[in-house]
């Protein structure tokens, strides 16, 4: 029995986007690899396509979707081996940020871009020396009449090259309490005071730019608040389910591409005069990793459907969050062990697998920061 309803409009929808997929993007693929970011043009064919913020409503140009809409564009983008077109961290991530806690105003001016792709955003919270800790920032937002002056800097900010929009993160220094000093802003590229820092060179996600954000003396109208002053900590907080299980579909979708491309490698080479998939030892190993791709699978669909229907499930993302990317991390490992020296070559798709993968540990909160949450509402 299914755990997702899937309607002929997903059918429909997840047709379009393969086709788009392959010839969109796929043939460019290398080239963003080489180039370490993704032309801007092809965020505003996705958005074109209506595949940017499928949940949006139509009054901002979204097609009114459903999470399931998300889950199948992150599905199909996995397909295309490639990590820099970031469209769920942009769709699922930053933008609901606006749409649940901008103004009627700020909504209408940034969300039709945003669905269009003329507008892309980041989100601003990791420092030099405030990774998971959000409350730790050193950002500053002071305000100065109608304007509010930030300083500080924010680092590993994905799609920090490329955004033209960033939803930043920032403390009231004159207020103690930390969790109630920090409030979020929108800061658009351009600003004066607001400089974007040299790219940084990564391990892993080599098309996905990423990069420092400096804020020096940046003033912008106390308008540029999303919601309540103070209430910063609490929106990042409420937003953190939807974050993690974003996080988990990228890991369980990312095993199940490699768990493909490693059977088919092994069906079609061959050793001792018989394809690799007639050795017991390779057929027991991909059971294994079927398996856990399975068992992953419909975790995944179970929370994705708990989540839709508004139950709170913060500490299963969170588990979620942590198992799925180990998994893509065990799974990128083991596929190279099957593969062998054809995985030492660049030309090898797990190669830039295994790179992609393994940040996937770190980011939206380390690994070991879901556990001890999940230790934590376990009463351990």
């Amino acid at each position: 029995m299914d755990i997702l309803t899937y309607t002929e409009a997903h059918h429909r929808f997840r047709d379009r986007l393969r086709e788009f997929c392959e010839t969109e993007i796929m043939p460019h693929v290398d080239q963003w690899e080489n180039d370490h970011i993704v032309p801007r043009k092809i965020w505003q064919k996705m958005g074109h396509g209506g595949f940017l913020c499928p949940t949006l409503p139509a009054a901002y140009g979204g097609i009114e979707g459903d999470f399931i809409h998300c889950l199948i564009v992150t599905e199909e983008l996995s397909r295309t081996m490639q990590t820099g077109l970031a469209a769920g961290l942009h769709s699922d991530v930053v933008v609901p940020y606006i749409e649940s806690f901008g103004s009627d105003e700020q909504k209408r001016k940034y969300l039709p871009g945003c669905v269009s792709g003329d507008c892309i955003t980041a989100v601003a919270m990791t420092e030099p020396g405030a990774g998971s800790d959000v409350a730790g920032m050193q950002t500053t937002a002071v305000e100065d009449g109608d304007a509010v002056v930030l300083n500080g800097s924010k680092t590993f900010i994905s799609n920090g090259v490329i955004c033209d929009l960033v939803v930043l993160a920032a403390k009231d220094p004159a207020v103690e309490n930390k969790h109630q000093a920090v409030s979020l802003y929108v800061v658009e590229a351009g600003t004066p005071g607001f400089e974007k820092g040299t790219q940084l060179e990564k391990m892993g996600w080599h098309s996905q730019d990423t990069a420092e954000l400096f804020f020096t003396n940046c003033r912008i109208p106390k308008h540029n608040r999303l919601g309540e002053k103070g209430a910063g900590f609490f929106m990042l907080m409420g937003k953190l389910q939807q974050e993690r299980l974003v996080c988990c579909m990228g890991g369980v979708v990312a095993a199940e591409r490699i768990l493909e491309y490693t059977t088919a490698h092994c069906r079609r080479t061959t050793a001792g005069g018989k394809p690799l998939s007639k050795s017991q030892a390779v057929q027991f190993a991909l059971v294994e990793m079927a398996t856990e791709a399975k068992l992953g699978r419909t975790f995944m669909e179970k929370l994705i459907a708990e989540h839709m229907a508004g139950e709170n499930i913060i500490v299963e993302t969170s588990m979620a969050k942590y198992w799925a990317t180990d998994l893509a991390n065990r799974m990128a490992n083991r596929a190279l062990d099957i593969v062998g020296e054809d995985g030492a070559r660049e030309s090898c798709l797990l190669t830039r697998a295994l790179r992609d993968a393994r940040v996937m540990s770190i980011f939206a909160g380390t690994n070991e920061i879901m556990k001890g949450i999940a230790a934590k509402f376990m009463g351990l």
